[in-house]
């Protein structure tokens, strides 16, 4: 509502000044513009004009807007605006950015030195896509079909935006890292954990480049492979018991010939076959048995007899 009752002459002024003059600095501004951004009330663009210069451009509208529908009204007042005239209130505003740093609080995107996530607008310059070790096709072609860990990881990618506004990755640039966030997803990371393990610890100073810092973070982090799954024992058909009493057939583990029951009778009988039954007639000496008292003085005597 603050920016929208401006005059025209404060449409130039970077939203990041506004909010300063109503108190809205560092973390909750950065807040606040990314849920606008996410709802469709804020666009921006990043172009190179002449001289080198990084340009931001801010389109604030009342209404929610696609991309699509952004890109389009952009393009037509940048059409219908004269030259020498500033930008009318509404209308996407431009702002150079000079060798000066900006402070902790202030919005990075607007004096980033790296080559924007997006492309501009049919009248801005082209600017070529960041230098990745994948082939070209892989990062100018369509998403690979036929792997779905690639467009899963491509999706999280793009998705980092909606987490925090410093991770903003462009369609190409998602694509060129998808192969190796896919290497998370191979390896068991599912696709929450591989976002929040690019999202979490953000450095204090601010993420300047969000291609770089999720490609490092991306190698940096790869979680080691899984362990191989050991094979499967065979299992062995069944074959017919040796031992004793009606035939019958059990599954052996190895190279038994006998089944648990038998083996276990045939370990008993030669465990008895050591030790011969008595006779009847065998005559067996039972010791007499005699109360406790007169052993201990039958032993007592004999100590003392003792030379």
């Amino acid at each position: 509502m603050y920016v929208q009752g401006l005059p025209e002459s404060c449409a130039s002024e970077a939203l990041s000044d506004h909010a300063k003059k109503i108190g809205i600095k560092g973390r909750a501004y950065q807040r606040a513009k990314g849920q606008l951004k996410e709802a469709g009330y804020v666009h921006e663009w990043r172009w190179q004009g002449q001289g080198g210069l990084w340009m931001t451009d801010q389109l604030f509208s009342n209404v929610p807007l696609s991309d699509e529908e952004a890109r389009r009204l952009r393009s037509a007042n940048a059409q219908a605006e004269p030259a020498d005239r500033s930008p009318a209130g509404g209308q996407a505003s431009t702002r150079s950015v000079g060798p000066s740093q900006p402070s902790v609080e202030e919005e990075r995107e607007e004096n980033n030195p790296h080559p924007p996530t997006e492309a501009p607008a049919a009248e801005a310059p082209a600017v070529e896509a960041p230098a990745t070790d994948a082939p070209a096709a892989e990062v100018a072609g369509p998403v690979a079909a036929a792997d779905p860990d690639v467009a899963q990881a491509e999706r999280v990618l793009l998705s980092l935006r909606h987490a925090n506004p410093q991770l903003h990755l462009g369609v190409r640039e998602a694509r060129s890292l998808s192969g190796t966030a896919a290497d998370w997803l191979r390896r068991g990371v599912k696709a929450s954990e591989l976002r929040q393990a690019l999202v979490n610890g953000l450095p204090p100073e601010g993420v300047r480049s969000a291609f770089g810092f999720v490609r490092h973070r991306l190698v940096q982090k790869l979680p080691e492979a899984p362990a191989p799954i050991a094979p499967v024992a065979t299992v062995r058909p069944p074959v017919t018991c040796e031992g004793g009493g009606p035939e019958h057939v059990f599954r052996p583990r190895a190279d038994e010939t006998l089944c648990g029951p038998c083996a276990q009778q045939a370990a008993e009988e030669a465990h008895f076959a050591k030790w011969p039954p008595r006779r009847p007639d065998e005559d067996v000496e039972v010791p007499e048995r005699r109360p406790w008292r007169e052993r201990v003085t039958a032993v007592l005597q004999a100590g003392a007899e003792a030379p």
